[in-house]
């Protein structure tokens, strides 16, 4: 029995002899060869310059390296936008990755952060190996990275305020995006540190660009447009996020296409008026119960189908903005109210509304603008059928990629890491729509003596009608 026992615990190696594993490890050319192997665009850059160098000289090609060198940073220089789009998502993840994030430098960042593991057989530290690295702007970096075996994502978060702080980053946020892969979010500086001043009023209508109302400033220094023609808006953020900044802020930039008639406000705020009141004499109709709600819904319903008529009579696919068929922007501040909250009857007749508005509305001149908190399908059940979303602070993670799509919260866009007060209102991303990326932005912030002013100066002119002349299909309406 003795013998039995002591075979059970005795380690069955191949070829019939009992023998350790090597504690040795490749040689330093074979792990270069596997790193090469890793990344293949590193070797044919290298290959080119050795090409380069013997049939054209050290001479021609030292000149045509720099000549690149010095054309990228006059680009960069003189038009940031287009190198922002273009090559910035190509260059920033390389200069990361060499300059932070790869060699002697990570691997003492992840042993000081207790994430390198030891291996036991050969004393060595095995260090999590960086898969990629995505620089979405400026200041936010995102890390692919497989950990060492053993190690699982509460490793990681664990350490993530350690890991902030050896990075140098404001904030680190960590999330699994397959097996055996973890997306690990630096957040390197908050590039919002002082309020937007609120955008100023244009002089006439033909200022007022309707699709790009400058409605604050993004994290590169350029202006954070809004468009509201052609397209339906959808804000989410939590209370005090700064909802009211992109409210107001839109209707500042569109001000004198208000005031002449080019723009038509259909405000619904069931929270009793208590946000829009104060510019009640700017909107077309104003709605703070859920009766006059649902009546503002059924006259821009109608509104809809009168235009629709007279597209199909006219031959025509969309509609240019007049005097005569304005835009007509629907603004609906607390949106759950109205889509989950209400009397299950009355949600029932706004959904069903609110759907045939979304799906129908943009050829014919109408827009949709909603603000909620939860964003989710159980509270705003018609969430897809708005193309422009964006995302201001929320209180969960989950609802970042509710707003912004699938994956954009790893790729930089942590809007439920944005904090909750005053300081940071106005703060949130939207996805570009050339690199789909997200981009940080700050929503301008409206004062209550800047809403007089708009009030003031963009009040909309009373619409005379001419004697005999039969009015408008849309006045008849409204």
């Amino acid at each position: 029995m003795a013998h039995a026992s002591t075979t059970s615990l005795t380690r069955v190696y191949p070829h019939g002899r009992n023998h350790r594993p090597s504690s040795r490890t490749a040689g330093a050319e074979w792990r270069a060869l596997a790193w090469l192997a890793r990344h293949p665009a590193f070797l044919l850059v290298l290959a080119a310059i050795i090409a380069a160098l013997v049939l054209v000289g050290p001479v021609l090609t030292g000149a045509v390296l720099g000549a690149l060198v010095l054309a990228v940073l006059v680009w960069g220089r003189c038009h940031p936008a287009s190198f922002d789009r273009w090559a910035a998502p190509i260059l920033r993840p390389l200069w990361r990755r060499w300059t932070c994030y790869r060699g002697r430098r990570w691997a003492d960042t992840l042993a000081d952060c207790d994430l390198a593991r030891e291996n036991r057989r050969t004393g060595r530290l095995v260090i999590p190996r960086i898969l990629r690295v995505r620089s979405a702007t400026l200041s936010i970096d995102t890390l692919y990275v497989r950990p060492a075996r053993g190690q699982d994502l509460r490793t990681w978060t664990d350490r993530a305020d350690a890991l902030a702080d050896a990075l140098t980053a404001h904030r680190v946020a960590i999330t699994r995006t397959r097996p055996g892969v973890l997306a690990i979010v630096v957040e390197r500086d908050m590039p919002f540190d002082h309020v937007i001043p609120a955008p100023a009023i244009p002089v006439d209508a033909a200022d007022a660009d309707l699709s790009a109302l400058d409605v604050g400033d993004n994290e590169h220094g350029q202006p954070f447009t809004l468009r509201v023609l052609g397209t339906h808006v959808l804000v989410a953020g939590a209370s005090g996020s700064g909802k009211g900044s992109l409210l107001w802020a839109p209707m500042r930039a569109m001000g004198p296409a208000i005031r002449d008639g080019l723009v038509r406000l259909w405000v619904i705020d069931l929270k009793g008026g208590a946000e829009t009141s104060r510019g009640a004499p700017l909107f077309h109709r104003h709605a703070t119960t859920m009766t006059d709600a649902l009546r503002v819904l059924h006259d821009v319903r109608d509104v809809l189908k009168n235009r629709q008529e007279h597209m199909r009579a006219n031959n025509l696919r969309r509609l240019d903005v007049s005097t005569d068929r304005p835009l007509d922007v629907v603004v609906i501040d607390e949106m759950a109210m109205l889509t989950a909250y209400g009397e299950r009857s009355d949600v029932r007749d706004a959904l069903r509304l609110l759907a045939e508005l979304l799906t129908q509305g943009r050829a014919c001149l109408i827009s949709v603008m909603g603000y909620v908190q939860e964003p989710s399908k159980d509270v705003v059940d018609v969430r897809e059928l708005f193309p422009t979303r964006v995302c201001l602070g929320v209180t969960a993670a989950s609802h970042v990629d509710m707003v912004l799509g699938d994956g954009a919260r790893e790729r930089g866009a942590l809007a439920d890491e944005i904090p909750g007060d005053p300081r940071h209102a106005g703060i949130g991303f939207v996805i570009d729509q050339g690199s789909r990326l997200p981009v940080r932005f700050r929503a301008a912030y409206v004062s209550d003596t800047e809403i007089d002013e708009l009030v003031d100066r963009c009040t909309p002119r009373p619409r005379l009608q001419a004697i005999g002349l039969p009015a408008d299909d849309d006045e008849g309406v409204a």
